[in-house]
């Protein structure tokens, strides 16, 4: 039986698809990046220390109170100093999330902690996360310092590629705060996780290697001494300075 003369054999390939190999991305440093390592990191405002259970007191000091801010986290509020130190006792022995109390230089008291955290060197992959801050260091220049060291860390000292933040989709100052850092929405991962028995849908942000400088230029210029006055305040915005030209509007909540 012959074939019609408009029509394609079902053997046959499609004369596009025959033409030229597929379509791949970019080639890039293969190489695996180091594992972070427990080392302290200090800034111009804060210190960054690995955390361990010597930090327990001063922070049940920082989290008495403020059990609101525990509402997007995986765990929190806790009633009273023994279940937060056995909680601290695991937190800071594990290697993903690897994790830092944070310091001010102002108070010099341990008030919050941060990790970097579903680490991939193979993929030259990392995220910033797990991070509480008590109410008293929230919007500080200490606060914005301790995100930097570690990104910092990640991004020029480790070498990785790209640099991860996520968060609750509903967390509306998590969403402002990776604007305000520069990185570049994602999107959401729908019905991701369940967490304290209720569905949390994951908003997604990033910056690449290439988006990194801008950034890192940004920030650096903010913490600068001159742009704070004799109270500490800021005399410019983050969000003002620019970020390389990328639109990040559609990361605020």
């Amino acid at each position: 039986m012959s074939t019609p003369p408009d029509a394609t054999p079902r053997d046959a390939t499609p004369p596009s698809a025959a033409v030229g190999p597929p379509p791949l991305g970019p080639a890039v440093d293969p190489t695996p990046r180091p594992l972070p390592a427990r080392v302290p990191h200090r800034g111009a405002s804060v210190t960054l220390e690995p955390l361990g259970l010597r930090h327990a007191e001063e922070l049940w000091e920082a989290v008495r109170g403020a059990d609101d801010s525990w509402a997007y986290l995986g765990y929190g509020p806790f009633a009273d100093f023994g279940p937060f130190r056995t909680f601290l006792g695991g937190f800071c022995t594990t290697h993903d999330p690897i994790a830092w109390a944070v310091r001010p230089h102002l108070s010099g008291r341990a008030q919050g902690w941060l990790t970097l955290m579903e680490i991939q060197p193979a993929h030259a992959a990392i995220e910033l996360g797990n991070i509480w801050f008590s109410p008293r260091m929230q919007r500080t220049r200490a606060a914005t310092e301790a995100m930097f060291l570690l990104m910092r860390h990640a991004m020029d000292d480790l070498g990785y590629r790209r640099l991860v933040w996520k968060c609750n989709a509903l967390n509306a100052p998590s969403r402002r705060a990776a604007a305000r850092l520069g990185f570049v929405p994602e999107g959401e991962h729908r019905a991701h996780l369940v967490v304290k028995g209720r569905r949390r849908d994951t908003a997604w942000f990033s910056i690449l290697e290439e988006e990194w400088p801008a950034r890192r230029d940004a920030i650096a210029a903010w913490l600068e001494e001159s742009n704070f006055d004799q109270h500490g305040r800021a005399r410019r915005g983050l969000s003002g300075v620019d970020l390389g030209g990328v639109d990040l509007s559609g990361a605020a909540g």
